[in-house]
């Protein structure tokens, strides 16, 4: 037929049902069997922890322990982790999260502002106290009477000090704006002009033909990796959520420190 001939398998005299029969009655073991191509390692160390589990089966009547409960208890292990991790991180993110952009949020208080609001009354209050104390300091230097005791000499003299202190700030202020107009305006380096290396100080253009190979500067974008830091305060949280850890002894103890 004009089937035969378009099909390969009849033009090289290939009978597929005798192959298919011939395979199923060779490797009939090997069928409907799963094989796994890589090794299951378990998470925790098999020694240490066969011995530990010795260690505690040996108190409830229990002699020997196979290693597939090793194995399935390690696994139960990393799960558990997997477990903790995840919801840990959920708990970071959430308190990590910000609603200052929300349009749903309205900021009743800023505590920022509110902080910097009493620095600024220390400040001012102690810029009063020591133009208060400047005032006494310069009467008592000013003054000349003759029978002087000695709180009046040490008044005298720590003005005298802070006389000195504001001459020589004075003194170094100009000098500063001096050298500040020799050297004149600060020009900036422009950092991002395409195709420029800065080397030595010194800008060094480079094309993409040129002879020592090393083409177009084009900077490379490297994605940051957002990093989630976990603290104590939310492993806390996640206890008490928790129905087996909420009256645990680790609870308990982590409230202490």
């Amino acid at each position: 037929d004009d089937d035969d001939i378009n099909d390969v398998a009849s033009m090289a005299g290939v009978n597929l049902n005798e192959e298919s029969a011939r395979i199923m009655a060779t490797n009939s073991d090997l069928v409907g069997t799963q094989i796994q191509s890589c090794k299951d390692e378990p998470f925790l160390a098999a020694i240490p922890l066969h011995k530990r589990i010795l260690e505690t089966a040996k108190k409830l009547g229990i002699t020997d322990v196979p290693a597939e409960v090793v194995t399935f208890i390690s696994h139960a292990t990393q799960n558990r982790l997997r477990t903790v991790i995840e919801k840990v991180t959920v708990i970071t993110q959430h308190r990590m999260e910000s609603y200052k952009d929300d349009e749903w949020y309205e900021q009743a208080t800023d505590v920022r502002s509110q902080l910097k609001f009493f620095e600024q009354l220390e400040r001012l209050e102690k810029q009063r106290k020591d133009e208060q104390e400047r005032e006494i300091l310069l009467k008592a230097a000013k003054s000349r009477s003759r029978q002087e005791d000695p709180e009046q000499a040490r008044l005298k003299q720590k003005a005298k000090e802070m006389q000195q202190q504001e001459l020589a700030q004075m003194r170094q202020r100009d000098a500063n704006l001096t050298a500040l107009a020799a050297i004149g305006p600060r020009k900036k380096r422009k950092l991002d002009a395409p195709g420029l290396l800065t080397v030595g100080g010194e800008g060094v253009g480079l094309c993409a033909g040129s002879q020592a190979g090393l083409g177009a500067a084009s900077p490379r974008q490297y994605p940051r990796q957002k990093i989630t830091r976990v603290n104590l305060r939310d492993f806390i949280f996640f206890m008490e959520q928790e129905r087996e850890m909420s009256r645990s002894l680790l609870l308990y103890r982590a409230l202490l420190k």
